[in-house]
């Protein structure tokens, strides 16, 4: 039994890793058609493409794919260090409206404008959105927000601050663009339980407080620590008095 486990390992660590290099090698699609069906603020293109299929045998021709372009975005989790809470933002998005509460608490974010790195994008809404001002910014991750429908991608940061970098406690986004949002501080030991125990609904704001739960160390490894520094010093102790 053992070495037929050890058999089923191997061959699983091997299709892991044949079906790792296919995916990073970009498939040979042949773009026949694009066109805007919609063409606004947001953007719809339908595409037209040939697509080899994945095991080699031929290629389906003539795909039809709508996609919804809108540009990327940036995101940060805004974490003030010295008084260990996440500040979030909270505002009405009409698109949850029908299906959920209309009224989100989200990590701050913004779109990119065309050429703008994901770092100066998140400088700048930080400061439009919640009035802090950014340090040092950690790259989290960047992802595809919805691959099956939508081009956008989010580039996620982690951005820690002091309260002393609260540079415009008024601040509640862009009038112009018609923004009312509330700047949302929630201790960080609370956003990471609602991380872990799926109370947070928007994906971005989610992936944040995941990535954080694996910086901050649990109750059980804090304890732990503590433990090991108090019979660390008991023992110091001993021996001084020897």
């Amino acid at each position: 039994m053992a070495v037929k486990k050890k058999a089923a390992k191997k061959a699983a660590k091997k299709t892991a890793k044949t079906a790792s290099k296919k995916t990073a090698k970009p498939m040979a699609v042949k773009v026949r058609n694009r066109r805007y069906v919609f063409d606004h603020f947001f953007k719809i293109v339908e595409a037209e493409f040939d697509q080899p299929k994945l095991d080699g045998s031929g290629v389906i021709k003539n795909v039809k794919r709508l996609v919804f372009e809108r540009g990327d975005s940036a995101a940060a989790l805004v974490h003030v260090t010295d008084r260990d809470v996440v500040v979030l933002t909270e505002q009405f998005r009409f698109p949850t409206h029908d299906k959920g509460p209309g009224l989100i608490v989200e990590a701050m974010a913004g779109s990119m404008e065309k050429g703008e790195p994901g770092e100066a994008c998140i400088r700048r809404e930080m400061l439009e959105e919640i009035g802090y001002k950014a340090k040092k910014l950690e790259k989290i991750a960047h992802f595809y927000v919805s691959p099956g429908g939508t081009s956008e991608r989010i580039f996620l940061y982690y951005a820690p601050v002091t309260s002393a970098d609260l540079v415009d406690p008024d601040a509640s986004g862009v009038a112009h663009e018609n923004e009312d949002i509330r700047r949302f501080e929630v201790p960080t030991k609370r956003f990471i339980e609602d991380a872990l125990n799926g109370r947070l609904l928007d994906a971005k704001t989610l992936i944040a407080g995941l990535w954080l739960a694996g910086r901050k160390p649990t109750p059980a490894k804090g304890l732990a620590k503590a433990k090991a520094k108090t019979k660390t010093k008991a023992k110091t102790k001993a021996k001084k008095k020897r």
